[in-house]
């Protein structure tokens, strides 16, 4: 019977062994260096703000679970059944102005403290007047990519924003105008800002100051499609003078030369013409992001493949291979028009 006694514990302890590594096996993969999307390290002042909002609100409604778990344990503990307990009901008391009183306004309080706290972070984030030396973006969210356009400095971009740092004591914010193509999208870098909507025919408005140089990775955070999950951003916060010079090397044209002039044929005689842009060359499409210096990113299909020979031409090749559901069709070209093609576009630089 011990034998067997034994064998059974055995099996009703396993699964909570299991639990407990299972734990700590999370807690290990968790207890790593700061993620780029991870809300808990604001690095601008926007996410500083909603930070600094959200730790507020946990100590509130922490204190209040603190206070009726205390209550309820001493309610369990004090008038808990006694062994010399008759059974009779114990005297009823109705109504009390004092308790009722306090159930009433100390709840409006707390509403009104979260309240007033909620709407200074909603003034200080949404009422900010860009300064004169702000930098001027419009995000324009498509289905499946983002669109940059910095109406002040002439320059197109897609999927990666580039910013400037911002010197707490000379601040050089960013501000985002965001419009959207098609349907809803959302806006959303965690460690720079808090989300916000792009929506159709509705404009829409942002703004980053972030305070430490890096690449931080934010998404659509809003359904807009088959491919929402893979509608990346990633935004490049940059010393002066790397965004000057960024700059700079954005506004020149697309090279030309014999050496490309079938490759650069090609795309302009296929429907790679119809969506896309290329400075200084025919292609002046609008539904698909503007590869004048496409080699430049670090990405393509909006983050979701390293920008390498390799994934380009699959991308070419077969858009559903890297981004199933992806509006870009595939363009059916011959294994050599198709190498031709890569080639060009890898002088986009």
């Amino acid at each position: 019977m011990r034998s067997s006694g034994s064998v059974d514990r055995r099996v009703r302890v396993s699964p909570i062994v299991v639990l407990i590594c299972g734990a700590g096996v999370a807690f290990a993969h968790t207890a790593q260096p700061w993620s780029p999307t991870n809300i808990f390290a604001p690095a601008s002042t926007p996410a500083k703000s909603i930070f600094g909002l959200s730790l507020f609100v946990l100590a509130v409604t922490g204190a209040i679970f603190l206070i009726v778990f205390l209550l309820l344990l001493y309610s369990v503990v004090k008038f808990r059944k006694k062994k010399n307990d008759d059974g009779r009901e114990p005297p009823q008391v109705y109504g009390s102005n004092q308790v009722e009183l306090a159930w009433t306004i100390i709840p409006i309080l707390i509403v009104v403290a979260l309240f007033m706290a909620t709407a200074r972070v909603i003034a200080v984030v949404q009422k900010m007047p860009p300064p004169s030396n702000a930098i001027a973006v419009t995000a324009i969210g498509h289905q499946f990519w983002w669109e940059y356009r910095y109406p002040d400095l002439g320059v197109v971009t897609a999927n990666e924003l580039h910013v400037p740092v911002s010197d707490p004591a000379h601040p050089t914010p960013t501000f985002i105008k965001l419009l959207s193509a098609d349907t809803d999208h959302s806006f959303w870098v965690p460690r720079l800002a808090g989300k916000t909507d792009l929506i159709p025919n509705h404009p829409n408005s942002m703004w980053i100051d972030p305070q430490e140089i890096g690449v931080y990775l934010g998404q659509c955070a809003q359904y807009c499609g088959t491919q929402h999950a893979k509608m990346l951003l990633r935004v490049y916060v940059q010393s002066k003078d790397e965004f000057d010079r960024w700059i700079q090397e954005q506004r020149q044209p697309a090279i030309s030369n014999d050496a490309i002039s079938e490759g650069q044929r090609i795309f302009e005689t296929t429907a790679c013409i119809n969506c896309h842009t290329v400075s200084g060359t025919l292609a002046n499409g609008r539904f698909g992001p503007d590869l004048t210096h496409l080699m430049s990113r670090d990405t393509i299909a909006a983050g979701a493949a390293p920008n390498t020979p390799e994934n380009l031409r699959l991308w070419i090749r077969d858009p559903d291979a890297i981004k199933p559901g992806a509006l870009m069709p595939a363009m059916e070209l011959s294994e050599q028009e198709l190498d031709t093609l890569a080639a060009y576009l890898e002088t986009l630089r």
